[in-house]
C-alpha cells in the first residue's frame, strides 16, 4: 500500500502492482482546501508575531541600563521558549492522538507560529530599546529623519525630497500617521519599525511556502533570513528575503507553464507581476543585482521543447507578469531609468575601504571598535565559513542541477557578485559607491540558502530511498529496516532545534539595538532617548533628565 500526495491510498495486490490500482479515500484530515490552510498559517504566523511585542510593553525597566537590557532579553527569551514549546507539545500530542489524524495540520500551525514568534522576538527587543520614548530609532537624524520628512510631504500631497527613493515606505508611513498618529510621521515611524520587524518572519515564511513544506520552509528559508532582520529600516531587508523565493517560484512556474491551463496560467502570471511590482516600489536595489541571474534562469527553464503551444504559454505567462508589474510599478521604473541614472552616491562607508571579495559579515555604516578587518582566515586569509559556503554552492549545483530553485538562487548569487565587482571596479574613476556594499546581504542570504538547500536535497534523497526500501520490503512480504526513525520524530526534532536556533539568533539581533553611547547601531535608540518630545518634555529615561532638539550627538567624536 502506498499513499499519494493527492490524498488517496492506492492498494496493491499481494505480489506487486500487476493488477490495476484501485483508489480509495484516504484517512480524512479535514475538508479544508489548500488555500484555507495557508490562510490559517498566515493568521497564526502574524498573531504569533504580535505576542512578544505586546507582552514586552508591560516590562518595567530602564532601557539604558545594561542589566535591565539583559533582563529584558532573558524575559523575552523565556516567553518565546514557553510559547514555542506549547506549539511543539501540541505536535507531539497530535502524533499520539487519534492515530495522528491531525498531525500534519498541527505541524503547519507550529511552523507558522515559530516563524512569527522569531521575528516577534526582535520586535519585542525594539519595544524594550525604545521604552519610555515616543521617537523612532535615531529620532529625526540620518535616514530616519529624511524618511519621516519625506513621508510627511507625500501624505500632504507634496513631492518627497528624492524622486528615486522607493515610494511605498513613504506612502505607508504617511497614511499610517494620518490614520493612527494624528499626522505625526515621526512617532508613527516608531510603530512601523516595531511592526515591520514583527512582520518579517510571517512574510518570509509564507513566501517560502510557495515552494516548500512547512518545516522545510522554516528550516531552509526562514532560518537563513534571520541573519538579515532589521528593526531600523525593516522594509529593505524584508524585500530581499521575499524577492528570492518569489523569483524562484516565478521560474518554477515558468518551467511548468506548458502544462497549465490558460486561465490559471494568466492569473498566476498577473499575481507574480503585481507582487513583484509591490516589492519594487518598496526597495528596488535587489532587482538590479538579481536581474542578470534571473534572466539566465528564465532562459534556461523557458519551455522551449514543448511545442508551439507550450512556447506560446510560456511567452503569455511572462508577458502577463511583465504587464502586471508595469501596471503596479511602471511609473516608478521610468523614474529610476531616467533620474536614477543621474543620482550619485558619494558617501564612502566603512566597508568601501575593505577587500571587496569579503561579504560574509557587514559591520554596517557604524562599525564600532574594529581590529583586523576582514578577520584573518585559515586558508589564504579566507575563513572556514567562506569555504563551507563555496563548497555548498558547488554541492547544491551538483545535487540540484535540474532544479529551478537551486539554479535560480545560484544565478542570483553569481549575478550579485558580478554586479558588486563591476560597481566597485569603477569606484576610483567615478568617486561614487552606488551602494555596492549592500550586495553583502544578497550574497550572504543566497549563500546561506545554498547551504540549506544541500541539506534539503540530501534529506529528500534519503526520504526517497527510505520509501523505496519500505515499498520493496512490503512487496516482498517483510518489513522495512532502513535504520532511520519515522517522519514524525524527525519533524518534532527539527522544530525543537529550529525553536532554539531562531531564539538565539533573534536575541542576538535584538541585542544589537539595545541603547548604548557607542559607534554602532546601539547609538540609534540611545539618541531617541535624548530628544525633546513634542510637548517640550524629555523622554522618561533621558540620561540625567536632559535632552535637546537633535538629541545627544557627542557620540560623533568616537568616529573622528
Amino acid at each position: 500500500m502506498t499513499v499519494s500526495t493527492e490524498g488517496t491510498v492506492t492498494v496493491l495486490p499481494p505480489g506487486g502492482p500487476a493488477a490495476p490500482a484501485r483508489p480509495i479515500p484516504a484517512v480524512r484530515r479535514g475538508s479544508a482546501s489548500r488555500g484555507t490552510l495557508l490562510l490559517l498559517e498566515a493568521v497564526v504566523a502574524f498573531a504569533a508575531a504580535l505576542v512578544l511585542p505586546l507582552l514586552a510593553r508591560g516590562f518595567k525597566l530602564d532601557p539604558l541600563d545594561r542589566i535591565a537590557q539583559v533582563s529584558g532579553l532573558a524575559a523575552i527569551q523565556l516567553r518565546f521558549a514557553l510559547v514555542g514549546l506549547l506549539f511543539i507539545a501540541a505536535v507531539a500530542l497530535a502524533m499520539r492522538l487519534r492515530k495522528g489524524r491531525h498531525f500534519n495540520l498541527t505541524v503547519r500551525i507550529a511552523a507558522a507560529a515559530i516563524a512569527g514568534l522569531a521575528s516577534g522576538f526582535v520586535a519585542a527587543g525594539a519595544v524594550v530599546a525604545l521604552h519610555g520614548t515616543p521617537w523612532p530609532m535615531f529620532g529625526l537624524n540620518g535616514d530616519s529623519g529624511r524618511i519621516v520628512e519625506w513621508a510627511h510631504a507625500v501624505a500632504n500631497g507634496r513631492p518627497s525630497g528624492s524622486p528615486v527613493y522607493p515610494p511605498a515606505p513613504l506612502y505607508t508611513l504617511g497614511y499610517y500617521a494620518e490614520w493612527f498618529r494624528g499626522g505625526n510621521t515621526a512617532y508613527a515611524f516608531k510603530d512601523l519599525q516595531i511592526l515591520g520587524a514583527a512582520a518579517f518572519g510571517p512574510l518570509v515564511y509564507l513566501c517560502w511556502r510557495m515552494l516548500l513544506s512547512p518545516v522545510r520552509a522554516l528550516a531552509f528559508g526562514v532560518a537563513p533570513a534571520f541573519a538579515l532582520i532589521d528593526a531600523y529600516k525593516p522594509y529593505s531587508q524584508t524585500v530581499l528575503v521575499l524577492l528570492v523565493p518569489v523569483l524562484v517560484a516565478l521560474v518554477v512556474s515558468l518551467s511548468r507553464s506548458a502544462a497549465q491551463g490558460w486561465r490559471p496560467l494568466l492569473i498566476k502570471g498577473a499575481g507574480f507581476g503585481a507582487l513583484l511590482g509591490v516589492l519594487f516600489l518598496t526597495y528596488s536595489g535587489w532587482f538590479l543585482w538579481s536581474a542578470a541571474g534571473v534572466f539566465f534562469a528564465a532562459l534556461l527553464y523557458f519551455p522551449w521543447r514543448t511545442g508551439r503551444l507550450g512556447r506560446l504559454k510560456g511567452a503569455a505567462f511572462l508577458g502577463t507578469t511583465l504587464a502586471a508589474f508595469l501596471v503596479v510599478a511602471g511609473r516608478y521604473l521610468m523614474v529610476m531609468l531616467t533620474e536614477g541614472q543621474t543620482t550619485k552616491d558619494y558617501n564612502f562607508r566603512f566597508d568601501n575601504f575593505t577587500d571587496p571579495a569579503y561579504y560574509l559579515m557587514w559591520r554596517t555604516d557604524m562599525p564600532g571598535k574594529v581590529g583586523d578587518w576582514p578577520p584573518p582566515g585559515e586558508y589564504g586569509g579566507v575563513g572556514l565559513f567562506a569555504l563551507v559556503t563555496f563548497v555548498c554552492l558547488g554541492a547544491a549545483i551538483w545535487l540540484g542541477i535540474r532544479k529551478p530553485m537551486v539554479v535560480t538562487i545560484a544565478a542570483m548569487f553569481i549575478s550579485a557578485w558580478v554586479m558588486r565587482m563591476y560597481i566597485a571596479s569603477h569606484m576610483y574613476e567615478t568617486q561614487t559607491v552606488q551602494l555596492y556594499t549592500r550586495t553583502n546581504n544578497q550574497l550572504l542570504y543566497c549563500g546561506l540558502l545554498l547551504c540549506a538547500l544541500v541539506a534539503h536535497l540530501v534529506s529528500q534523497r534519503m526520504a526517497a530511498r527510505r520509501a523505496e526500501s519500505a515499498t520493496g520490503s512490503e512487496a516482498a512480504g517483510g518489513t522495512a529496516g532502513t535504520g532511520l526513525p519515522g517522519r514524525e520524530g524527525a519533524v518534532i526534532g527539527a522544530l525543537c532545534a529550529l525553536l532554539l536556533l531562531l531564539g538565539t539568533v533573534s536575541s542576538s539581533m535584538a541585542d544589537r539595538y539595545m541603547p548604548a553611547k557607542e559607534n554602532t547601531y546601539r547609538i540609534l535608540p540611545w539618541v531617541s532617548h535624548t530628544i525633546t518630545e513634542k510637548d517640550g518634555s524629555c523622554p522618561k529615561y533621558a540620561p540625567g533628565g536632559t535632552c535637546s532638539k537633535d538629541g545627544d550627538q557627542t557620540w560623533l567624536s568616537f568616529i573622528r
